[in-house]
C-alpha cells in the first residue's frame, strides 16, 4: 500500500467518505506524496505523452498563433505570456523558437509559467535556458496587463464533484473504504438538493467548480485588460452526463482509486460548460473546434512538409507518423478526441485556426 493510501484511508477512517474532487486534489497535489509532486511523468518512460512531446510542429504553430494573437492585440510594448501547467517546457521552448522570426514579440513579452510541480519546475528552467522566466503557484499572480495565456491538457487535470441521479435525486458519489478496508465508490446518504438538472436514472454528473471558476477569473481578466487564453484538451464540445475519471500509469489505464498518487487522474472537459462561463464573464469565444480542424486550418500540413524537405528518410518517417496521430482521429490519435477553445477581449478580430485563417510560413 502506498503511504497516500493509507493516509488516505486513515482520513475516511477518522472523518467519512470524501468527494471525488477532494479525492483528485489528494492524489494529484499532496504536498509530499502528490502525484505531479513527486515525478516527471510525460515521455514513454513515464505515464503519458501530449502533444508537444510528440512533435515541435505543435509547439510551433501555437507560437506563431500566439505572435499573431499579439499583433491582433495591437502589438502592445508589454504583455505576458503566460502557460498553464507547463509540462516540461517543451511547448513554451517551441513557442519562443518559432516566433523569433516576428518583429518585436520577443521584445515585448515576457514568460509567466504557473507550474506547483517542484520537478517540473527544474525540467521547465532547463528547457528554457537563456529566457527569463517567472513561476506562479497560482494563476492570480501571473495575470497583469495584457495576456497571452497558453493551457494545453490543463483543465483535464483540475478535480471536479461527481453526482448520481437516484430515484430519491442528485446524491453525491464518495470514495469510502468497503468491507476489505480498501477504497471504494459509493453515493451520500443525503441528497444534493440545490442541483436542479434533469437526468435519467443512473446519470452522473460532473461538477467542475475548479475549472469553470479559472476560466471565470481569465475571462474577467481578458475582458479589462486584454488578450487571449487557448485552452487545448480531450473532452466534449457538447454537454452531457457520463463518468469521465480515469487514471493512467504507464500509457494504460488502470484503477482510479488503486494506487492514489501513482497513477494521472484526469476528466474530460465540457468545452461547453467553460465557453459559457467565459462568454457570462465578458469575453468573446472562438470554437470550440477538433484539434485535427485547429492543426490544420494553422498550417500543420505545411509545416510537416518543410521540415520534411530537410530532413532524412528516418526523420521523415518521424515527422509523418506524429503529424498523423496529432490529427487522426479514434483511438489511434487526438485529432477529434481533442477540443480546441479560444478566449479573447471582444474587440479582437478573428483569430487563426477558428476561421481557417492559415498563419505564415516559417520555411
Amino acid at each position: 500500500m502506498t503511504t497516500l493510501k493509507a493516509e488516505i484511508i486513515d482520513l475516511i477512517r477518522q472523518e467519512g467518505p470524501i468527494g471525488i474532487g477532494r479525492y483528485m486534489a489528494l492524489a494529484l497535489g499532496h504536498p509530499r506524496h502528490g502525484y505531479y509532486m513527486t515525478r516527471d511523468p510525460l515521455g514513454t518512460e513515464g505515464d503519458f505523452t501530449t502533444a508537444p512531446e510528440i512533435s515541435q510542429m505543435f509547439g510551433e504553430l501555437i507560437g506563431l498563433w500566439a505572435a499573431h494573437a499579439w499583433q491582433a492585440m495591437g502589438a502592445p510594448a508589454r504583455f505576458r505570456l503566460v502557460e498553464l501547467g507547463p509540462g516540461r517546457g517543451t511547448l513554451m521552448a517551441d513557442m519562443l523558437r518559432a516566433t523569433r522570426i516576428v518583429p518585436g514579440f520577443h521584445a515585448a513579452l515576457s514568460v509567466h509559467l504557473v507550474e506547483t510541480s517542484p520537478v517540473l519546475r527544474a525540467r521547465q528552467a532547463e528547457a528554457l535556458k537563456g529566457f527569463e522566466t517567472v513561476w506562479h503557484d497560482a494563476i492570480a499572480g501571473a495575470l497583469d496587463g495584457p495576456v497571452a495565456v497558453i493551457a494545453n491538457e490543463f483543465l483535464d487535470a483540475l478535480p471536479l464533484d461527481q453526482f448520481v441521479m437516484t430515484p430519491e435525486g442528485w446524491r453525491e458519489r464518495l470514495v469510502g473504504l468497503g468491507d476489505d478496508g480498501e477504497l471504494t465508490f459509493g453515493l451520500s446518504a443525503v441528497g444534493e438538493g440545490t442541483l436542479k438538472v434533469a437526468a435519467a436514472a443512473g446519470s452522473v454528473f460532473e461538477q467542475p467548480a475548479i475549472a469553470l471558476d479559472i476560466v471565470t477569473q481569465l475571462a474577467g481578466h481578458l475582458a479589462s485588460q486584454g488578450g487571449v487564453a487557448l485552452f487545448i484538451d480531450y473532452g466534449s464540445a457538447r454537454s452531457g452526463f457520463g463518468d469521465t475519471l480515469q487514471a493512467m500509469k504507464r500509457h494504460e489505464f488502470v484503477d482510479p482509486l488503486a494506487e492514489p498518487g501513482e497513477a494521472d487522474l484526469t476528466v474530460h472537459v465540457d468545452f461547453e460548460r467553460m465557453g459559457q462561463a467565459a462568454f457570462k464573464a465578458g469575453a468573446a469565444l472562438h470554437g470550440p473546434a477538433t484539434q485535427r480542424d485547429f492543426l490544420l486550418a494553422l498550417g500543420l500540413p505545411q509545416r510537416a512538409q518543410a521540415l520534411s524537405l530537410k530532413a532524412d528518410a528516418e526523420q521523415r518517417v518521424a515527422i509523418s507518423a506524429a503529424f498523423d496521430r496529432l490529427i487522426a482521429p479514434g483511438e489511434t490519435g487526438m485529432g477529434d478526441l481533442f477540443k480546441v477553445l479560444a478566449l479573447s477581449q471582444r474587440n479582437l478580430p478573428p483569430l487563426p485556426g477558428f476561421d481557417l485563417h492559415r498563419l505564415p510560413d516559417q520555411g
